[in-house]
């Protein structure tokens, strides 16, 4: 089992997220399609129904908690990772970070190339993730991207067609199920 000897199992994990989300008030913040909350959840259900891990999974559903390079607004300041690690386990909790330092200008049209530099907005650092982390990262965003398109066809016209290019060019990156599910939301073949 990959869990480790201090962390919950991922059933629990889930609950105390679920816990700390409502106590951060993600219920109660805007977001395309609803709450924040409500868009977290529908994330890590498009994860889980394509076969994503239990950490990938919970990634998912927290990947909003430090902002993001497209969505400012945060639910915990960097200074307190320990606390959804906690929640969380660290694995799952390194791919929110991740996701959430992606400066996406300088680093989401390189994530394929094994060597490209990935730019952490909240450091300025570049570095080069592994292919496991860019393969969360690229699953990541593509069940994030298809929740809003789902939501809102003015967002699905306006950004789909670059959306599908970019998941095009994630082909590797990207699991089966992800693949067919952006060609039936975005089109393409």
């Amino acid at each position: 089992m990959d869990q480790q000897p201090h962390e919950l199992p991922s059933d629990l994990r889930e609950s105390a997220a679920l816990a700390l989300l409502r106590e951060l008030g993600a219920e109660g913040i805007a977001h395309p399609g609803g709450s924040l909350l409500a868009h977290l959840q529908r994330v890590r259900a498009v994860l889980g129904a394509w076969g994503a891990r239990p950490e990938l999974c919970l990634a998912g559903l927290c990947h909003a908690f430090y902002g993001t390079d497209g969505f400012a607004t945060a639910l915990l300041p960097l200074s307190r990772r320990a606390e959804l690690a906690q929640a969380i386990g660290g694995e799952a909790e390194g791919i929110v970070y991740l996701y959430a330092s992606c400066d996406r200008a300088v680093s989401q049209r390189v994530l394929a190339d094994d060597e490209a530099g990935f730019r952490d907005r909240f450091t300025g650092r570049v570095h080069s993730p592994d292919r496991r982390s860019r393969r969360d990262f690229a699953e990541l965003t593509a069940a994030n991207e298809l929740d809003l398109a789902r939501r809102d066809p003015a967002f699905r016209a306006a950004y789909g067609p670059d959306l599908l290019s970019l998941f095009g060019g994630w082909r590797e990156l990207l699991s089966e199920p992800a693949r067919q599910d952006c060609r039936a939301v975005l089109g393409g073949s």
